[in-house]
């Protein structure tokens, strides 16, 4: 009886579980096992097969259809087709063996098709190569299909105006004695526009320059076809904010039909150290202009933002312009553009901006004292230079010791406090901006500055390029033993001629609007009144 009720009693269930438990674990150690040998067998498949896989390095490969506007049919060579033989402003420049970003890989430049509106910008430059090819291939990514360069100094070099004629787009203009003889028959000369700075140094010799090439720009741009024409410095980017795309041309191309002239308000940098040496790529930080601010804002956090010096920005502070190719059109000054028949429409940006490096490196201060001979005195600097900080800066560069200047460059101009630097950001005065970095150093570590110093070189023979070195500087030889001209004294020259045509053209004189000169923004005065500098 005990045997039989032993033998009717449930097993226990531990025997049956564990095997249970056996069996579910081989079954998912196998899956584990399978998984990851599909994925991989199905991954190499579509590889063999050519799947459709979208490879975002190949999506802008120049085999592929998907390309920017113009980019078929460039004089550049293909990155990485390096001579060994490259100049030092090619070292100067860099080269990466791959880019940064996958859409400059190949990047071409020939704007010839057919995109509106076109853009031209003009300048009047005595940089190296090293500033001026970032500067232009910059605003050739933003949209700018043309270039009217005004050079003279390292500009006009062989070595340097051979790679920029190398260029498309770029048209290289001396200053030769037939352009000082073709600009001395301006009508700008019997004007009383721009009469207050004649034959006046340094900087208001400089300003009479940039009108008066500006004014042979509007030919060049009307004669190319050009819809828009911009003045800008070489030190100066143009900052197309709330453009789709971060295009100028379509920044542009949304500018209603009636408006003749657009400003864009310029921003200043705000550098944060003494050793910067490429701006455009060193540089983030930038203080907002007045017009892009609050009045409470900028009046609120004045004079913590001029930390002591002369006025809110260091220099300039009414922006720069474009105009829109039309008859009558004429310069206004460096900043500013006129029409002889009308008053032009003009609109100012609210997000848009030029970003103007100044000061952006200790050797600014040096080089702006070379290039002007005013004595360093507090009254003397007055005819030469138009802004309060310029007057300053270069008394301290022609009297101070290295020492001195550097001490001087860090006081006035380098942000060295984090925690007003941060307060400032927070507040909106200053901001930080990156496109501009970006974009240079992608087209610097793709090879397009060495490139295109390359293929310039690669261009021209050995005989012809030292023929072309030995012509042109007995050309300049000649130009420089008969004595050219300062603009300065253009006028001078012609003055029976102005003498003429005053009489001639008595009865048709009509007051012209005064040039616009350098600016600077408003200032904060006692009575908290908007003020600006005379």
């Amino acid at each position: 009886m005990a045997g039989l009720y032993s033998s009717l009693r449930a097993q226990p269930p531990s025997s049956s579980a564990s095997a249970l438990h056996q069996s579910f674990t081989s079954k998912l150690l196998l899956l584990l096992t399978l998984l990851p040998l599909t994925l991989a067998l199905f991954a190499f498949v579509l590889q063999w097969r050519g799947g459709g896989v979208d490879d975002p390095i190949s999506r802008w490969s120049p085999e592929e259809s998907h390309k920017f506007p113009g980019m078929d049919s460039s004089p550049l060579p293909t990155v990485g087709g390096h001579s060994p033989h490259s100049s030092d402003c090619s070292s100067l420049l860099g080269h990466g063996n791959t880019a940064s970003f996958p859409y400059y890989r190949d990047w071409k430049f020939n704007f010839e098709v057919d995109l509106k509106p076109k853009v031209c910008i003009t300048t009047s430059t005595s940089a190296a190569l090293e500033q001026i090819l970032p500067w232009m291939f910059y605003h050739k990514v933003i949209g700018v299909t043309t270039f009217f360069l005004f050079v003279e100094g390292k500009a006009a070099s062989p070595g340097v105006s051979k790679v920029l004629e190398s260029i498309p787009g770029v048209k290289v203009i001396y200053r030769t004695r037939e352009l000082e003889e073709q600009q001395a028959k301006s009508r700008i000369w019997n004007e009383t526009w721009l009469s207050s700075f004649f034959y006046k140094p340094c900087n208001y010799e400089l300003f009479v320059k940039q009108s008066l090439n500006m004014e042979m720009a509007i030919v060049m741009a009307r004669d190319a076809g050009m819809d828009w024409i911009i003045h800008l410095d070489t030190d100066e980017l143009l900052h197309p904010a709330g453009a789709r795309e971060y295009s100028l041309r379509q920044l542009l191309l949304d500018v209603p039909s009636n408006v003749d002239m657009v400003v864009f308000p310029n921003y200043e940098s705000s550098v944060e150290r003494d050793d910067i040496k490429e701006p455009f790529t060193e540089v983030s930080m930038f203080k907002k202009n007045y017009d892009h601010l609050t009045k409470d804002t900028y009046f609120g956090l004045y004079k913590e933002a001029t930390r002591g010096n002369p006025n809110y920005f260091l220099t300039y502070g009414n922006g720069k312009s474009a105009a829109r190719i039309q008859d009558h059109l004429r310069p206004n000054g460096a900043h500013r553009w006129h029409n002889y028949m009308k008053t032009p429409n003009e609109i100012k940006l609210e997000e848009a901006a030029v970003l103007h490096y100044t000061y952006s490196k200790f050797s600014d201060l040096t080089s702006r004292r070379d290039r002007c001979g005013c004595k360093p005195t507090k009254e003397d600097v007055k005819r030469c230079f138009m802004l309060e900080f310029d007057r300053a800066a270069f008394i301290i560069a022609s009297t101070a010791t290295e020492e001195e200047m550097l001490n001087w460059y860090r006081e006035h101009v380098v942000w060295t406090d984090k925690t007003l630097n941060l307060k400032l950001l927070r507040k909106g005065i200053l901001t930080r901006i990156y496109a501009p970095m970006a974009i240079i150093q992608g087209l610097r570590e793709a090879g397009v500055f060495s490139s295109v110093i390359t293929s310039a070189q690669a261009s021209l023979s050995k005989d012809k390029f030292l023929a072309s070195i030995d012509s042109s500087n007995s050309s300049r030889r000649a130009v420089s033993s008969q004595s050219l001209p300062s603009s300065r004294k253009i006028g001078r020259d012609q003055a029976s001629q102005a003498t003429a045509r005053r009489v001639l053209d008595m009865s048709t004189f009509s007051y012209h609007e005064a040039a616009v000169p350098p600016l600077s923004p408003p200032v904060l005065v006692l009575d908290n009144d908007l003020t600006t500098e005379a």
